[in-house]
């Protein structure tokens, strides 16, 4: 299927009615061919006097009837074919998107936001508008340009018809050569939309740093510059179109000019009749607008080829985190052991040299806190992203409850993890949402508990709707701390058998911190937990603690025994002691 892969079992589902809506679209342009021939025997009937108020009548009739079955036919053809394009562009888009989920991390590392919401919006949409108004263009331009030259050949003169469509070929010849440069430009609008709107989408995620640092005019006049190359470039698509269609409109009328010159010395020597020579003008008026639809519908189908291309990359990309080899009892209910074993593990991102992380190995039972500390880049997300399975185990292993990570379902894994991430998220719905979000069936009493044991329960009930209060973009109307223990809240609320804290109490003071830690203390006693923090106060109670440096686990033990031994840990815990007490005093 070529370019069409992608498409095949839409296609092959709704061929059908495809079909029907390009069979009953050829009807209609043969019932509308019918009229030239209707008014060139009522012109016939008129010159030689034989046309009697009964004719009149029929003619009328006649007239009336295509009319309506022409009505009838296009409404028809519009809920076929245009309506299967909407359906095409519906079905794509969600394909699409969720092909996207699919990918790994990875992926939306090396691809910006505002090109894939380019390729979400403008090109699926060239895509419809191609198999929509393309395909009833091209089949408008081609069935009814035939079949008019057929009944003008036929029917009239084909002496007459040959030469007065002598301008035609040079209608294809033109556009043709054309097609190339619209390509290529179309292919740059598209390209330079991306860019825009990826700059739109950037300055409104960080609209309050901009506004913190005043930079509003250097940010609107950036803007500015990819605003003024989208309109450049399209300027040059338009100049291009623009020049196409006035041409094919002036070698179109050519025919007209030549129909006219030789089709009325054909009537003064009275070859053909004066209604065959309306008729043939009438369609020969009726063929400009197919001649100049050719245009039209290259410049379609071109954009709605580009455009699939594009979205073809995004599926032609596999998705690096998969479910290959796992084990067949792991699908179904059994539950895996929150036990953590890692051995040797080695890491390094796709494309860089060095290794983020090297040969870790350690064991956590079911029920113990890991906490891990070290300096920004020391590889502690890496860690953790890798135990979330949001980047692909090469070098080395990983395992809950004894199996394999890679054979284990993605599900299953997510599903036994509650995550807080260093950037916390919130979606723009309620606070109730937020808290739900890995659950469907939350109730109302639920997500009090767990926002109580996040200790934020007491702030979401002094919001105007409570648990109802409709977030900001990310959750622009929280404060840091407060988004934090939403989202430890959402964490909770999974139930996990392991949860993970990635530095989620940064944002709070060191009382609330002390709230915090004895809630989750009882919320989270039968848990598996791995801690992530920068504050030793946090993390002093785990059963053990690992400290990595450049990527290697350089010291481990408990909080007793790491200050003993002097080391990076104990250095660590000097320094935030003295901060301490100078902030005390």
């Amino acid at each position: 299927m070529g370019d069409f892969r992608h498409l095949s079992t839409f296609l092959k589902k709704h061929k059908w009615g495809y079909l029907f809506g390009i069979v009953l679209l050829m009807a209609v342009d043969g019932l509308q061919l019918m009229t030239p021939l209707v008014i060139g025997g009522f012109t016939d009937a008129l010159k030689g006097g034989t046309l009697t108020p009964p004719m009149i009548g029929r003619y009328i009739f006649f007239i009336m009837a295509i009319a309506i079955g022409v009505a009838i036919g296009r409404y028809g053809w519009r809920m076929t074919i245009v309506a299967t394009a909407k359906k095409l562009e519906h079905w794509i888009r969600n394909r699409v998107f969720g092909h996207l989920e699919k990918m790994s991390l990875n992926y939306f590392n090396h691809h910006k936001t505002g090109d894939l919401m380019a390729h979400c919006t403008n090109d699926i949409s060239s895509i419809r508008n191609a198999f929509g108004g393309g395909m009833i263009m091209l089949v408008d331009a081609l069935f009814m340009s035939f079949l008019a030259i057929v009944i003008m050949f036929v029917k009239v003169s084909p002496r007459l018809t040959l030469i007065a469509l002598i301008p035609m070929p040079l209608i294809a010849v033109f556009v043709f050569a054309m097609g190339r440069l619209m390509k290529i430009r179309f292919t740059e609008v598209q390209e330079s939309f991306s860019d825009l709107t990826d700059i739109a989408q950037e300055n409104f995620s960080g609209i309050r740093i901009i506004k913190s640092f005043v930079q509003e005019m250097h940010s609107a006049t950036h803007f500015n510059v990819k605003n003024r190359s989208y309109f450049t470039k399209n300027m040059k698509l338009i100049k291009t179109i623009g020049l196409l269609h006035p041409l094919v409109g002036f070698l179109s009328m050519l025919s007209t000019i030549i129909a006219t010159i030789y089709g009325g010395a054909l009537v003064i020597d009275g070859v053909i009749s004066i209604g065959d020579f309306v008729a043939f003008v009438t369609y020969i008026g009726m063929l400009t607008w197919p001649m100049m639809a050719i245009g039209f519908v290259y410049n379609q189908l071109q954009r709605g080829m580009v455009s699939l291309k594009r979205i073809n990359t995004i599926l032609d990309t596999p998705a690096e985190i998969i479910d290959v080899e796992v084990l067949t009892a792991l699908n179904e209910a059994y539950a895996v052991s929150p036990m953590v074993e890692i051995n040797n593990l080695t890491f390094q991102y796709p494309n860089t040299k060095t290794p983020v992380l090297k040969n870790i190995s350690l064991k956590l039972a079911a029920g113990e806190t890991l906490a891990i500390v070290g300096k920004t880049g020391s590889g502690k997300t890496t860690l953790v992203n890798l135990l979330l399975r949001l980047y692909q185990v090469d070098s080395g292993t990983i395992k809950f409850g004894g199996y394999d990570i890679n054979r284990i379902p993605i599900k299953k894994i997510r599903d036994m993890i509650g995550y807080v991430p260093q950037d916390n998220f919130l979606f723009s719905k309620t606070v109730k949402y937020n808290i739900g979000f890995g659950r469907e069936d939350i109730s109302d009493d639920e997500a009090m508990a767990f926002a109580k044991a996040a200790h934020i329960h007491e702030e979401i009930i002094g919001f105007p709707k409570g648990y109802d209060t409709a977030l900001g973009e990310r959750g622009v109307n929280m404060s840091g701390g407060q988004k934090q223990r939403v989202s430890i809240a959402r964490a909770l609320a999974k139930k996990p058998e392991i949860i993970i804290l990635d530095d989620s109490l940064s944002a709070v003071d060191t009382k609330t911190e002390e709230s915090i830690r004895t809630h989750l203390k009882e919320s989270l006693k039968a848990t598996t937990s791995i801690l992530i923090a920068h504050r030793i106060s946090t993390i002093k109670h785990a059963d053990q603690i690992i400290v990595l440096s450049d990527g290697e686990i350089a010291e481990r033990g408990t909080h007793e025994e790491l200050v003993v031994a002097d080391g990076i840990y104990a250095d660590m815990y000097r320094k935030q002691l003295l901060e301490e007490k100078l902030s005390e005093s």
